[in-house]
């Protein structure tokens, strides 16, 4: 790329500082060109089907804003499964996850600008007067200053902007007069105390009413926060300057920003994932683009283009370069240490990277963009949905997807730079997906486990905020939108800013000035925009040879042609490094080698670290072995028809669900309700699927009685009220330490909450029939055809096989033991107890999420894992860190264990880290 940002194949370059109504207009003409290309070398989706994909879209966002709205509103959001609001502090606590919660209506202010969007203009109207009516910002309440100011700050600013332009057009808000903006700069005053630092960099929390220090605060303490949580202001204050004047907001963003890129490792050009804001020393120095860092990124180079900084543009594109030099892998994209970047960090990725695409289709390095697209979309194929996190060789890590958004933003914007139908496609499986497995009837949940179809009650506000605006754009011409689109820059959170602001007040904010910054060879990614003639050469079917090589990549476990192997490996018929896997401490050959990682070669220590890396993993792994995977309960009477599915926790005894077919029946409380002993109405569980509470007997006991009353299986509720599975640990219930063979029915637990799921349907419709299973089934479309259709398009009446088109079934036989974790929540596991019931159910110790370790078969049988391949070196490389001393060749095993024991804590640390 060259300096200017210039868009040379498109035109005329774009000049330094240029207004970006220039640049806009030569991207658009590279859009324009692309479309023109792929429209000539693919079928196109017809207008009527994409109209009905648009319609369908509409919908659907119409299901989950109409039930926030009426079950949750004024809460912040909705639980979907229980059909009310989510407040903060009447629920259990989830942890970080909650600081997004401030009692401000966060679902309605995030989607505002979704409103319009979707040509929702009355709706839009009445949701500004609500807002303007109901909204308080004046809560004691502690909140993330990073997720309020991309949810609400940049809802309030978003809706803003398409307010003044609905009031320009002269049919809608007339009477508006910027009192969303007067809100907005109210919320910013309350933001500014958490730069009360010595380094600019912004407290990670701060109390809406009472601020930093002050005693009521109960915040202020903290000593980190993540890159992206200080990285990812500029937009959003800045906008908020220029609106108003007050060029106070722009300049505390832009100081975080300057003293986070004085900070990069200068020899990486990498940044770590946390920060002490007091300090600048990096917490954890590992580095990607996935979660902690990804928006920094994003909004170094969407500041650019919407504040016309050059400084931002270099500070991207050195960035840029440091990540495609180490962290991209392609298709894959791993973490690496900052001061030793050729080293992976871990052998596996988060959901959140799936934004990369996007960014890398603004940049205009489609390639790239391209084949991580593709691998994330096989990943969805398998799964149904993109699992929180996933390993190098495509098995589940963390399970659960919040129903992000990130994948359908990288869809959008390929589209957009290609014309190529078929990201369209990739939309209407993302779509179909969402109909199938995450609806439910007060709402869409997000899945617990991908693997099982198991439910969470919460959707969050950012899923109709990005998810509708992103796939309706998709299919969406321009003549189906009320504005030009082309005139914003979406915000990470797709809230609309103006391009206009580049150009107002802009005197008011002093420019960056970026210091040794050194011209990069940029060879690999020239363009601003994608240009065709240049990306597409004479091959209308370009990307799809890109993607041809990806299509198998997850069902073979072990891509050709993607795997880094250190060159010293199979040179000279040189040894391969010892694994931990095939570590003998009784082998001195072994020990040898052991010997040898302490040695002083920038190899010889790589070894080590990878080494140290797989025992860690290993160890974690063994412990694990034991544990039984989450099950599933799936309510398949009406009106459910399987939409919603209770993550349920397993048996050491019964019927194993994983090896034989799913159970299904009727349910029935028991009498006693206890199960503890003789059942008192055998009549009403013969045959049925028997409800349990826990308490008073061991649960073998229980199943014993229910089974000889004729229960077909068993459902125990826990006593413990409130309980839930979306804030404690999964566990598996133990049996009573005697032979338990004689119990030949399926045994499942679940918590307080999903529990009263079941009771309350059994209020409501008497008869209630579950499906007990390893895993969630396919709802049964004819039984759902008997419900009232929910769209002009009949879209939850379609076919089986339409509805499934570019899914896969998960084949969970290689699966390992769940690990229940989300970017932003805590780490879950089962565990297992042989007491009495009161204490044979009972969390287990919090373990690491470790990445998966596995020996995946090929179709020739000769695959080498991908996770213990290392990235090709030099034998002459010299270690990245001088301070590092690996020790004397005849070192003492004691004394090399213990100078490994600071990276074995950072590794440690990297696993346990809750992101």
């Amino acid at each position: 790329m060259s300096e200017a940002g210039g868009c040379r194949g498109c035109g005329s370059p774009v000049p330094q500082r240029a207004p970006w109504s220039l640049v806009a207009t030569t991207a658009a003409l590279c859009l324009v060109t692309a479309t023109s290309v792929w429209t000539a070398g693919a079928a196109p989706m017809s207008r009527e089907e994409k109209q009905k994909l648009g319609n369908q879209v509409l919908e659907m966002f119409d299901h989950a804003y109409g039930n926030y709205m009426e079950h949750a509103y004024p809460a912040d959001e909705l639980m979907p499964l229980t059909c009310r609001g989510r407040v903060r502090g009447q629920e259990p606590s989830r942890g970080d996850v909650d600081d997004a919660l401030g009692k401000f209506s966060l679902t309605l202010i995030d989607s505002l600008d979704t409103l319009v969007v979707l040509n929702k203009t009355k709706e839009f109207e009445d949701a500004v007067r609500k807002v303007l009516r109901d909204v308080n910002l004046d809560n004691d309440v502690v909140v993330s200053v990073f997720e309020t100011n991309i949810r609400v700050l940049g809802g309030l600013l978003g809706g803003h902007s398409l307010a003044i332009m609905l009031k320009e057009k002269g049919e809608h808000m007339q009477w508006y007069n910027d009192e969303l903006l007067q809100m907005a700069k109210q919320l910013g005053y309350k933001l500014l105390p958490a730069f009360n630092t010595t380094s600019g960099l912004p407290y990670p929390r701060i109390n809406l009413k009472f601020g930093i220090r002050k005693p009521e605060a109960r915040t202020g303490t903290e000593t980190d926060t993540c890159t992206a949580c200080a990285g990812t202001l500029i937009l959003e204050f800045a906008a908020l300057s220029r609106f108003t004047g007050a060029t106070i907001f722009e300049e505390y963003a832009r100081k975080a920003l300057d003293f986070l890129w004085e900070k990069r490792q200068r020899s990486s050009n990498l940044v770590g994932v946390t920060i002490n804001i007091h300090t600048g020393d990096w917490v954890r120095k590992d580095s990607g683009v996935g979660a902690g860092i990804d928006s920094y990124y994003e909004y170094l180079l969407k500041a650019y283009v919407l504040l016309g900084d050059d400084s931002f543009l270099e500070r991207f594109n050195t960035h840029y370069d440091a990540i495609m030099r180490y962290i991209s892998q392609p298709p894959l994209l791993l973490d690496v240490h900052i001061h030793k970047p050729m080293l992976n960090a871990r052998t596996w990725m988060d959901a959140l990277l799936a934004f990369f695409p996007g960014l890398q289709v603004l940049k205009g390095d489609i390639r790239p963009a391209i084949e991580t697209h593709e691998m994330l979309y096989q990943v969805i194929k398998k799964h149904n949905f993109l699992p929180e996190a996933f390993t190098t060789d495509f098995r589940v890590h963390w399970a659960q997807h919040p129903l992000r958004p990130e994948f359908a933003e990288s869809t959008y914007f390929l589209y957009k730079a290609t014309g190529d139908p078929y990201y369209l496609e990739v939309g209407k499986t993302l779509i179909e997906n969402l109909n199938k497995y995450a609806r439910v009837p007060c709402g869409f949940a997000a899945m617990k486990d991908v693997r099982t179809g198991s439910h969470e009650d919460r959707m969050d506000s950012f899923f109709l905020a990005e998810m509708f605006k992103y796939l309706y754009l998709l299919y969406a011409d321009k003549e189906d939108i009320i504005f030009d689109i082309e005139d914003y820059i979406f915000t990470t959170e797709a809230h609309l800013l103006p391009l206009w602001l580049s150009t107002t007040n802009q005197s008011a904010s002093k420019k960056n000035t970026t210091s040794e910054y050194i011209e990069l060879d940029d060879s690999n990614f020239d363009w601003t925009c994608p240009n065709t003639q240049i990306l597409f050469p004479n091959d209308p079917l370009y990307a799809q040879s890109i993607r041809e090589p990806l299509k198998n990549v997850v069902d073979k476990s072990c891509p050709r042609g993607i795997i880094r192997v250190r060159e010293e490996s199979f040179r000279s018929g040189a040894k391969p490094p010892l694994r931990a896997r095939d570590f003998m401490a009784t082998n001195p050959e072994h020990l040898e080698i052991l010997k040898k990682m302490g040695a002083a070669s920038s190899i010889d220590a790589e070894d080590g670290l990878r080494f140290m890396q797989e025992m860690i993993e290993l160890s974690s792994q063994q412990q694990k072995e034991q544990q039984l995977p989450p099950r599933a309960v799936q309510i398949v009477s009406h009106p459910f028809f399987g939409r919603v599915v209770l993550t349920a926790g397993p048996a050491q005894f019964g019927l194993d669900l994983s090896k034989h077919k799913e159970t299904r029946g009727f349910v029935a409380s028991s009498k006693p309700y206890n199960g503890c002993s003789e059942l008192t109405n055998p009549e009403a569980v013969m045959g049925k699927i028997a409800l349990i509470q826990r308490g008073q007997c061991m649960f073998a006991e229980k199943a014993r009685n229910i089974q000889n009353a004729g229960a077909i299986g068993g459902i125990v509720i826990d006593d413990n009220e409130g309980s839930s599975s979306d804030t404690a640990p999964l566990f598996q219930m133990a049996g009573d330490g005697k032979d338990t063979d004689d119990i030949k029915i399926p045994m499942l637990f679940l918590f307080s909450k999903e529990g009263s799921i079941i009771l309350d349907a059994i209020r409501e419709y008497e008869e209630v029939e579950v499906l007990l299973s390893d895993k969630a089934k396919d709802r049964d479309p004819e039984m759902e055809s008997e419900e009232q259709p929910f769209s002009e398009n009949d879209s939850q009446n379609q076919s089986t096989d339409q509805l499934t088109s570019g899914s896969q079934e998960v084949d969970l036989g290689d699966q390992e033991s769940p690990e229940e974790s989300s970017l932003n929540s805590h780490p879950e596991s089962l565990s297992a107890a042989a007491a009495d019931d009161a204490a044979s159910v009972s969390p287990s110790e919090q373990n690491s999420n470790p990445p998966e370790n596995h020996e995946p078969a090929s179709l020739d049988g000769e695959c080498t894992d991908l996770d213990n391949q290392l990235q090709e070196q030099s034998e002459t490389e010299e270690d990245s860190n001088p301070n590092v001393s690996w020790g004397k060749k005849d070192q003492p095993i004691d004394s090399i264990l213990a100078d490994w024991n600071e990276d074995i804590e950072a590794f440690e640390m990297m696993e346990k880290d809750e992101l």
